[in-house]
């Protein structure tokens, strides 16, 4: 049973979904700031940055962290053995198709705006699989799917080390619930501990690359989440805890949020006080994002079973999509709020007639979006 009562986490699938349409809103602003991206606009500014940034913290904190949660139900019900065949299978195949098809324009349009190859996608496309190509892109790549490989990575290794974690967890839980139904505030403290240490050990010694390899930092605070949903998944008291400290944590991410937008403000360059408070927001806004799913989000819906299954296909084909839309607006002198209405709106557009019309429907392709074929059970994410 879990905390609310539902055999489905309902709410953890809400904000899986919700999650996700955050992902591509922020893609589609990523062609506005000045931040380094693929393809930018004639309209860049820094005038989305303060949002941007806010947001950019916790928004795939959050999601590693329920795919912790998914990765124990699924473990406990199926084994590690069937778990990580199913994670080979839902995950490795969206990845090679994404990088070798999906992916491709993306790449074509960044270095044609950089003037490095001349017009022509399919002249262009051994040249992509060709990894001795001199670019200042590496091709193949997989851009924004980076997200599938680490999560793939992670469910490996999680399914590796399923039994020893669970007798840890039967060795160590009794305690720690003990610990947190006296203190249920330490649930606003102790999960962001260790992401605040990598910030000021890892951090500065290991940009994020999102290349698998060197890439420590990034994993560190990536497979701490996943972990923390793990452990966090089928524990009463921590959803408990969760519950009883939602206006706690609103107070903090707010306050937080206030503090870091000032910072940024005053330009103050990166600080590791800055670095260390962007860590206990991120926190606070995950812990109250998870309060509020449980209080209002915690119920089924039509639109929440099509969502679950569309998140997937719409997260590997939006960013292309984007990519390539902002591309065909370059040097169009089209007013800002046509171009990025168009951009939007054709992401969003894109995404919802491939999925609806190709991917969910062409029995062979829906494996290749990490979708179940017509004749498997419903994937039991987050129950």
């Amino acid at each position: 049973m879990t905390p609310t009562g539902s055999p489905r986490r309902h709410d953890l699938d809400w904000l899986r979904v919700l999650a996700f349409a955050t992902l591509i809103l922020y893609h589609v602003g990523m062609f506005y700031v000045t931040w380094d991206w693929h393809v930018k606009s004639d309209y860049v500014s820094p005038h989305l940055e303060p949002l941007m940034s806010l947001v950019n913290p916790w928004r795939l904190a959050l999601l590693f962290f329920i795919s912790g949660v998914a990765l124990r139900f699924l473990l406990d019900s199926r084994g590690p053995r069937a778990v990580a065949s199913d994670r080979i299978d839902r995950l490795l195949l969206p990845l090679g198709i994404g990088m070798l098809v999906v992916v491709m324009p993306q790449a074509y349009v960044e270095l044609r705006a950089k003037g490095e190859i001349e017009p022509g996608l399919l002249a262009f496309f051994p040249r992509y699989l060709w990894p001795f190509e001199s670019f200042s892109v590496i091709t193949p790549t997989w851009n924004h799917l980076w997200f599938l490989a680490y999560v793939l990575v992670y469910s490996l290794l999680l399914a590796a080390g399923h039994r020893r974690m669970t007798r840890l967890r039967t060795r160590t839980g009794p305690a720690a619930a003990t610990v947190l139904r006296r203190a249920p505030w330490l649930v606003l403290v102790v999960p962001a501990l260790p992401a605040m240490i990598y910030a000021i050990v890892l951090d500065p010694v290991f940009p994020t690359t999102h290349m698998m390899i060197n890439d420590w930092a990034t994993h560190a605070h990536s497979l701490t989440m996943v972990l923390l949903g793990w452990f966090a998944a089928k524990s009463a008291t921590f959803w408990s805890a969760i519950r009883a400290c939602l206006v706690p944590a609103l107070l903090v991410a707010v306050g937080l949020g206030v503090v870091l937008s000032m910072s940024a403000r005053a330009d103050t360059g990166p600080s590791l006080l800055f670095a260390v408070t962007r860590e206990v927001y991120a926190w606070a806004v995950i812990a109250s994002v998870l309060g509020l799913a449980q209080r209002f989000l915690a119920r089924p819906s039509r639109t929440l079973t099509y969502a679950t299954e569309a998140v997937l296909p719409w997260y590997i084909l939006h960013q292309s999509i984007t990519v390539v839309l902002g591309y065909a607006f370059l040097d169009s002198a089209v007013p800002l709020w046509i171009e990025a209405s168009v951009i939007l709106l054709g992401t969003l557009l894109g995404c919802a007639v491939l999925h609806e019309l190709l991917i969910r429907r062409v029995c062979w392709i829906r494996p290749l979006f990490g979708l179940k074929r017509r004749d498997s059970p419903a994937p039991a994410t987050t129950r």
